[in-house]
């Protein structure tokens, strides 16, 4: 049995400090095992890690990957790619970057963007550039900006179909978010034809019906 701890414990400094020096352990010892396990950008990863802990960042792993934020806030994450290593922006539309590396992710992305880097020699040069970024990213994250919201797109027709004829279908798709409804939108209006648009709705009904968005699980 885990004994609770007591009002003692939780205003002794020195266990306090303990405990917060475990749990950085612990934190950091996840980043060193994905670094580890991975076979793609050990060395990069590597060079570019002290650089986004001496901005002050916090590292762990998030949606499989080591993600470093401020104050809980997310700043960036590593991505890796068969042919480079990102270093995605949450909030990259919003930084000036005046050195022009900032790549999309997609032609739907609006906030994210990120530096890639195809080679050890692309992060050693690119140091200086991304403690820049960062610290920029930073500031954007603590004046509290936000990307301005996504147009809303209208529902293809075959999706209109569903809408009006189905109101249970109606209300899950109104409930999800707008990324999510906006997501299904681009994906269902991507095909080129109708009798495609309406198999993709007829697929993901289940999951709309279950209140997910695309990518969820």
């Amino acid at each position: 049995m885990t004994d609770e701890p007591t009002e003692a414990s939780l205003g002794n400094p020195i266990l306090n400090s303990s405990r917060s020096r475990s749990m950085a352990r612990t934190t950091r010892s996840k980043v060193d095992a994905y670094i580890d396990r991975s076979t793609k950008w050990p060395e990069v990863m590597t060079r570019l890690r002290p650089i986004l802990a001496g901005c002050g960042l916090t590292e762990e792993i998030k949606w499989g990957k080591p993600c470093f934020s401020q104050d809980g806030h997310n700043i960036v994450i590593f991505q890796e790619m068969k042919e480079f290593l990102a270093l995605m922006f949450f909030k990259g539309a919003l930084l000036s970057d005046p050195d022009g590396i900032l790549e999309e992710q997609g032609p739907n992305s609006r906030s994210a963007l990120r530096i890639c880097f195809r080679s050890i020699d692309d992060a050693n040069r690119l140091a200086d550039t991304v403690k820049a970024y960062v610290e920029e990213a930073i500031d954007v994250e603590e004046a509290g900006l936000q990307v301005a919201p996504a147009p809303v797109l209208p529902p293809p027709e075959e999706l209109q179909n569903r809408l009006e004829t189905d109101p249970a279908f109606k209300a899950a798709f109104e409930a999800l978010t707008p990324g999510r409804q906006r997501e299904y939108n681009l994906y269902f209006s991507d095909a080129k034809q109708s009798k495609t648009r309406t198999a993709r709705v007829d697929k993901y009904a289940p999951k709309i019906l279950a209140g997910k968005g695309f990518r969820d699980r």
